[in-house]
């Protein structure tokens, strides 16, 4: 008896468009059944970009006052950590909530390609009428992802400003 060969490609695609049922799956342990246990998963990435903090609602002596050195007209920089968690059943064929390699990817795209030495204020449209606020990053880093992820799979976007300032979001 021959065992068929698999190219790679093929199985990649198959994963890729394969409809997969995210509900929690019944998994057999002997004589008892109960469902699939929920694990959380979280990715790190590191970006740097600038931004500065200034509201088109307020004047400038008023933003001054509320920003701070963080209204400086020139800027300023953060070397950001953010990390993503998502959660999910453990499918009982694959052993895992979601491919991390898949996660990578829509990490790369959604914070990466889009956020890493960028200027927030200028070069992300979401930005044109917001302030660039770690608060306001983090919503659009989980309205990007939720885009991109399996419906009810994203926990949380935990920022990490500097060492000292951490702001995380959960959708609510």
């Amino acid at each position: 008896m021959s065992i068929p060969s698999f190219r790679m490609k093929d199985v990649f695609s198959l994963v890729k468009t394969a409809k997969v049922d995210h509900s929690r799956p019944v998994i057999e342990t002997g004589k008892k059944k109960m469902t699939a246990p929920v694990v959380y998963i979280t990715r790190i990435e590191s970006f740097s970009a600038c931004h500065r903090l200034h509201s088109l609602q307020l004047g400038e002596e008023e933003n001054k006052n509320v920003f701070g050195k963080c209204n400086n007209p020139n800027g300023h920089g953060h070397n950001y950590k953010v990390e993503v968690t998502v959660k999910g059943p453990v499918d009982p064929v694959t052993g895992m909530v979601m491919n991390i390699t898949d996660l990578k990817k829509i990490m790369q795209a959604v914070i990466m390609d889009t956020l890493d030495h960028k200027n927030i204020d200028k070069d992300v449209p979401y930005f044109k009428d917001k302030v660039s606020t770690t608060e306001n990053l983090a919503v659009f880093i989980w309205i990007e992802l939720q885009k991109q992820l399996p419906t009810n799979y994203l926990y949380e976007v935990r920022i990490h400003e500097t060492d000292k300032n951490v702001i995380f979001y959960r959708g609510e």
